[in-house]
């Protein structure tokens, strides 16, 4: 059978002449052969992450991942096909491991960041839950084709987000006063510069066109008055009249300086007047703006220490209720561990019972074994004897060693022994008288022979005789 495979789809083929599988678009499916259809097509999956950040504060991360089967990499596929086509994408077996993945990473990475580096780093969060979630699929064959996390959600009861949000709110409704307050201030003392700098600019301009016009004239007079002069002292080169025309020249001198040093003492005054108006104007300004900075600073320190004591209000509250948790949680973990601990106990003592018994009942017929053996080989060596017991004990203590286990030992007690033999003697002999004579001769061989019997037991084994017996005689006696 030739089977073709949709766009979206893969055959998978085991069966004779394949090793393991085979994953084509088309084939030739033979006898012995088996041919399942893999759908590629990637799946959405919807999560709401319940995670903790380094500072045990609960949230929600909701997210929506698009996975699907590695279709660029064979590997990546043949372990789809293994692990993951048996099941249907939809189904709580795949549901449950994408999300036991996605939630794990994302805990893990949660609990290592603090919530003020979740919160501002959103980006980076992201980006680093994606990482480590493809990271973990990449064993099943999977590929993230998108994922789109969406904004955090604080968990009911601990409102960290909607706190941090009313903060950043305030404080930028705080700031925007201030810049407004700021932007007006230089908006008006800029506006009083420019006005105070083009009134200055137009003063000085007319006091200098002034001092330039007067100048000139005062030139021009110079040289008429100078020509005429010369002409009146050329013409009628008088004396007087030169005199005059100096004193009138004086005069007009001294009156030109005079306009000039009033036009100036003039120019300087009003422009210090208007500096005044200015400045005052900029002092008015200034205060103003101190007076809103203060009031917004004053504003913005209340609000920061109303959420500082809400904050820590709540964070007492939690580490009560933890406190409180961990404690009842540690009961049940102790009720639970001298449980399992008399559970072991009990069937360790079981175990060993039940051991000892196993070992009694095994020693005990190896004891019956053994002795059925040695009633079978007895029997056998008494029938080979004739039933003659004498012969058969004589045979078995022979085979067995006894009788040189026996030579040994007696050996080995007489093994160092340095005994040595006295040889007494009664005197009497057969030509001895008989009667009362050899009577006394007896008893007095019996004492002649207790000298030398002491003196080798002394020699032997250092006793003494008793005081009352007569003391040891050293010279020998031949009698």
């Amino acid at each position: 059978m030739y089977r073709v495979a949709r766009a979206s789809e893969y055959l998978v083929i085991t069966g004779g002449g394949i090793p393991d599988l085979k994953i084509a678009k088309k084939a030739w499916i033979l006898p012995g052969q088996s041919c399942t259809k893999i759908d590629i097509s990637p799946v959405n999956y919807t999560f709401e992450v319940q995670a903790m950040s380094a500072e045990k504060l609960p949230f929600i991360l909701p997210a929506v991942f698009t996975i699907g089967p590695r279709t660029d990499d064979e590997a990546s596929l043949l372990k789809y096909a293994k692990l993951i086509s048996p099941h249907d994408k939809l189904s709580n077996h795949v549901n449950e491991l994408v999300q036991g993945v996605i939630e794990g990473e994302t805990r893990v990475l949660a609990a290592s960041m603090t919530m003020e580096e979740i919160f501002r780093g959103t980006k980076e969060f992201k980006r680093e839950v994606f990482d480590k979630v493809q990271l973990e699929l990449n064993q099943f064959g999977l590929l993230i084709y998108n994922a789109n996390v969406k904004q955090l959600v604080d968990v009911r009861g601990h409102e960290y987000f909607s706190y941090l949000g009313q903060k950043t709110q305030m404080e930028a409704a705080n700031q925007a006063k201030i810049d407004v307050a700021e932007a007006k201030m230089k908006g008006e003392i800029g506006a009083k510069l420019r006005e105070g700098q083009t009134l200055q600019n137009a003063a000085k301009i007319d006091s200098e066109t002034r001092i330039i016009s007067t100048q000139r004239q005062g030139e021009g007079k110079k040289e008429e008055i100078k020509v005429t002069t010369e002409v009146k002292v050329y013409e009628n080169s008088k004396e007087a009249e030169v005199a005059e025309a100096n004193a009138s020249l004086a005069k007009k001198k001294a009156g030109w300086a005079k306009e000039a040093q009033v036009a100036e003492v003039e120019a300087s005054k009003a422009v210090a007047m208007r500096d005044a108006e200015l400045q005052k104007e900029v002092e008015k300004m200034n205060a103003l703006t101190r007076t809103e900075k203060l009031k917004a600073e004053l504003l913005s320190k209340a609000t920061v220490e109303y959420e500082t004591k809400v904050q820590e209000a709540n964070w007492e509250l939690y580490k009560k209720q933890k406190a409180a948790e961990a404690y009842l949680y540690e009961k049940e973990k102790e009720a639970q561990a001298q449980k399992a601990a008399a559970e072991a106990k009990f069937y360790e003592r079981k175990q060993m019972v039940d051991g000892d018994l196993y070992a009694k009942k095994k020693e005990a017929e190896g004891l019956m074994a053994l002795a059925e053996a040695q009633g079978i080989y007895i029997r056998t060596l008494l029938d080979a004897f004739g039933g003659n017991y004498a012969a058969m004990r004589d045979y078995l203590m022979i085979s067995s060693g006894t009788f040189q286990q026996l030579a040994r030992i007696n050996g080995e007690a007489l093994n160092g022994l340095n005994p040595k033999i006295s040889i007494w003697t009664s005197g009497g002999g057969e030509g001895s008288d008989s009667g009362t004579g050899a009577a006394m001769k007896e008893v007095a061989g019996v004492y002649k022979m207790l000298p030398p019997l002491f003196k080798t037991v002394h020699e032997q084994t250092g006793m003494l005789p008793p005081t009352w017996v007569a003391t040891l005689n050293d010279t020998p006696t031949n009698n």
